[in-house]
């Protein structure tokens, strides 16, 4: 009888006719559906760093397959090909061989976020990805050709080290020792008198930690909730905050690794203002006033510390209403990404909480990650997390706690965040999936055609908003669309005669990039999304639907913004 009401029941679930009817789908398009080839070229320019890995265009595999769409390709590794022109000119270009099944490329993301929205259980969902996308591509041992390949990688291992280890670590040490605590009860008699100047303390951090991505959005979160929480600001809020100066901030002051990766991806042959590294760093930096949706999402963040901001969800009104009446901090019955114990504090009776026991690890965090990002290029941060979290520790001890009382801090610090690394891997997983079906690519396949002059930079935010939030990642999205949105971007307006076609190139790459980050930072399986809720202690999808109206919002007046300058550089 128990086995027929459980029968019953799941069979009257929405969420459980999606994944059955989305596995039936999956594994019926993998059986019937080949898959179709493309071979994307991109120009290198006439200078590579190892001139001895090119090959001749005689000798390639793929080079006469350019362009066409073909069911299958010789070779499915990426090749550099030396071409040599009449006069002698060498130029070098990348192919590499990219494979969609159509609109089937987007099933496992669609069913990662439908089951996302439906159960609001990131765990159930995510896997109903993973397994859609393992059928789709014919993977039918899903842990050993999909999992373990996907998480036994140096960046799986570096997500296990960062945020189970290092994170989880260090949060439950402040919790045993009392630093978290010490801190906020310092900040509220200096620097806070109320939920207003809480939330501008994390909107002030968001932006003065403008390396963006996971090292802000950890960092900041992390430091700020146990302020918010004696304020009664809602994790809802807090989330949206954290994540909205993340990598919006990284765009606005770009004085990170996000110039040096893209300039990579936009060399155009020809074009003299894009044709040395420093050109395209310069281009990078000059199109920070166009870019729309990052100003507004900073801004919009930054009206609600001062609860002015007028596009609010209903959700997120009920979660300012219920943070500040009842001190309810989260929804009835949601599932926060970190465990409750980690947000109260758990000190032994004969220790003295200090916030210099908060302020001592996390300057290493911020002097480790800009001192490595200043003389290594890049912020190394398992370098920054990993000696705060030995420095604490050592303090810990030296100040008075036993061994058995740090390390059990410790243990309850690994255990609260176990739930949300799991759904960060997960995020991971369903985000290489989506890349590997390739649905990025069969967006631009389809819609780069020919188009009103004024209609691309609208149609490139789109596309890239759909592919980053079906992937996960901007850095994926820039990767997938800046080699095809350029060239044609530049074809575009020099065939519609612009007046000014370098303001209209710099009009679609904006578009692109903020796009990219609009989608990364709304889409339940991106991991700054999993981490901004984690850090803050929010149910990753109250997260989700709280922030994801006034992004659209910001999306929707930047692309309007866009359309109108584009139109005056005819």
């Amino acid at each position: 009888m128990n086995l027929h009401r459980l029968v019953s029941r799941l069979f009257r679930s929405v969420g459980c006719w999606i994944f059955v009817l989305g596995i039936a789908l999956s594994f019926y398009v993998g059986r019937s559906v080949s898959p179709t080839w493309q071979v994307s070229e991109v120009s290198l320019g006439v200078e590579i760093v190892d001139p001895g890995k090119a090959i001749s265009a005689a000798d390639s595999q793929l080079w006469e397959l350019r362009g066409q769409t073909l069911t299958g390709v010789p070779v499915q590794t990426e090749e550099c090909v030396r071409v040599e022109d009449a006069d002698g000119q060498v130029e070098y270009f990348s192919l590499v061989p990219r494979k969609h099944w159509g609109y089937w490329s987007f099933l496992p993301a669609v069913m990662a976020v439908a089951l996302c929205f439906i159960t609001r259980e990131p765990i159930t969902a995510l896997s109903g990805g993973i397994l859609t996308g393992a059928l789709l591509m014919n993977q039918y041992d899903v842990t050993g050709q999909i999992l373990i390949p996907a998480l036994a990688t140096k960046s799986g291992a570096g997500i296990l080290i960062l945020y189970l280890w290092f994170l989880g670590g260090i949060m439950g040490l402040w919790s045993r020792n009392g630093a978290a605590q010490a801190f906020a009860e310092l900040m509220t008699r200096h620097c806070v008198r109320g939920p207003v100047s809480a939330r501008l303390v994390a909107w002030f951090l968001g932006v003065l930690f403008f390396q963006g991505g996971t090292l802000s959005t950890v960092l900041v979160g992390t430091t700020v909730r146990p302020v918010a929480d004696k304020e009664r600001v809602s994790h809802e809020e807090l989330s949206y905050i954290v994540d909205s100066t993340a990598s919006p901030i990284a765009v606005l002051l770009p004085f990170n690794a996000w110039p040096f990766y893209v300039q990579s991806l936009i060399f155009l042959p020809g074009v003299a203002f894009l044709a040395t590294e420093s050109d395209r760093i310069g281009f990078f930096m000059a199109t920070v006033p166009l870019s729309f949706y990052a100003i507004l999402a900073v801004l919009f963040t930054l009206l609600l510390c001062f609860d002015k901001l007028p596009f609010l969800s209903p959700a997120m009104k009920r979660a300012i209403v219920r943070s500040r009446e009842t001190g309810e901090l989260d929804r009835a019955g949601s599932q926060p990404l970190l465990a409750k114990e980690l947000e109260g504090s758990d000190t032994p009776d004969d220790y003295r909480p200090s916030a210099f026991e908060f302020f001592i690890p996390l300057g290493l965090i911020i002097g480790v990650a800009v001192g490595t990002h200043i003389f290594l290029g890049s912020p190394n941060v398992h370098w920054a997390f990993g000696s705060a979290l030995l420095v604490a520790f050592f303090i810990t001890l030296i100040r008075g706690m036993s061994l058995e009382n740090a390390v059990g801090g410790l243990t309850e610090g690994l255990k609260g965040v176990v739930y949300g690394s799991v759904v960060l891997l997960l995020a991971i997983v369903i985000g290489r999936i989506s890349r590997e079906t390739g649905g990025g690519v069969y967006l631009m396949d389809v819609f780069a055609g020919s188009l009103p002059f004024w209609v691309l930079p609208v149609l490139f935010q789109v596309l890239t908003m759909l592919i980053a939030f079906s992937t996960g990642t901007s850095f994926g999205t820039f990767a997938v669309s800046l080699p095809l949105v350029m060239p044609l971007a530049w074809a575009t307006g020099l065939e519609a005669g612009l007046a000014h076609p370098q303001l209209y190139l710099s009009i679609c790459f904006a578009a692109v990039i903020n796009g990219s980050v609009y989608g990364d930072q709304c889409s339940p399986i991106s991991d700054t999304t999993v981490l901004s809720s984690m850090a803050t202690g929010c149910d990753l999808m109250d997260h989700v639907k709280t922030q994801i109206v006034p992004a659209s919002v910001a999306a929707l007046i930047a692309g309007t913004g866009w359309t109108i300058i584009a139109l005056f550089c005819s």
